[in-house]
C-alpha cells in the first residue's frame, strides 16, 4: 500500500501545485488564456461543472454535491479494492493515480464550485477546444493501467 499511498499524494500535490500556480498565481482565472508553447501548449480557462468534457454540466449545487459524493464513493471503494486484493505494485500506482486525480478535482468542487481545468493542447493542423488539468491525467493514466493489468497476478 506503501505505493498506492505514495503516487496518490504525489498526483494530488501535483495537480493542486499547478492549479495554485496557473490559476493562483500567474492569475489564468482572470486573464482566461495564456500562451506557452503555441500552438502545442497553451493555458486556457474552463470551468467544468460536469464530468469529462462537460457532460451532465447543468451547473446546479445539487449536481456539484452528487458529483463530489460520487467520486468520494469511487475513491473508497478502490482503496478498499487495493487492500483487499494485496495488489501488485502496478495496480498500486494505477489506483494511486485514480484516487489522487479524483480526490484533486473533489477539492476544486469544493474550493471553486468546478473543476478547474487550463491545459489546452493542439498539434498538427488539429484546434483542440478542450482543457484539462493533472488530475484528469491522473484518472485516465490510473484507470487505463487497472483495465490492463487487473487479474495479471492471479494464476489461471
Amino acid at each position: 500500500m506503501r505505493v498506492l499511498i505514495a503516487t496518490l499524494t504525489l498526483t494530488l500535490l501535483a495537480d493542486q501545485a499547478s492549479k495554485w500556480a496557473v490559476i493562483d498565481r500567474m492569475a489564468l482565472a482572470q486573464r482566461l488564456y495564456i500562451e506557452v508553447f503555441p500552438p502545442y501548449l497553451n493555458f486556457t480557462m474552463a470551468w467544468n461543472t460536469g464530468i469529462n468534457f462537460g457532460l451532465f454540466g447543468g451547473g446546479s449545487e445539487a449536481t456539484r454535491w452528487i458529483l463530489v459524493a460520487l467520486a468520494l464513493v469511487i475513491c473508497a471503494w478502490v482503496l478498499v479494492w487495493a487492500w483487499r486484493e494485496r495488489t501488485n505494485t502496478m495496480m498500486q500506482l494505477a489506483a494511486g493515480l485514480l484516487v489522487g486525480g479524483a480526490l484533486g478535482n473533489v477539492i476544486d468542487r469544493l474550493r471553486y464550485g468546478a473543476v478547474a481545468d487550463f491545459i489546452n493542447m493542439s498539434c498538427c493542423g488539429i484546434n483542440n477546444p478542450f482543457a484539462f488539468n493533472i488530475a484528469d491525467v491522473g484518472i485516465f493514466a490510473g484507470a487505463g493501467l487497472l483495465i490492463l493489468f487487473a487479474g495479471r497476478h492471479k494464476t489461471p
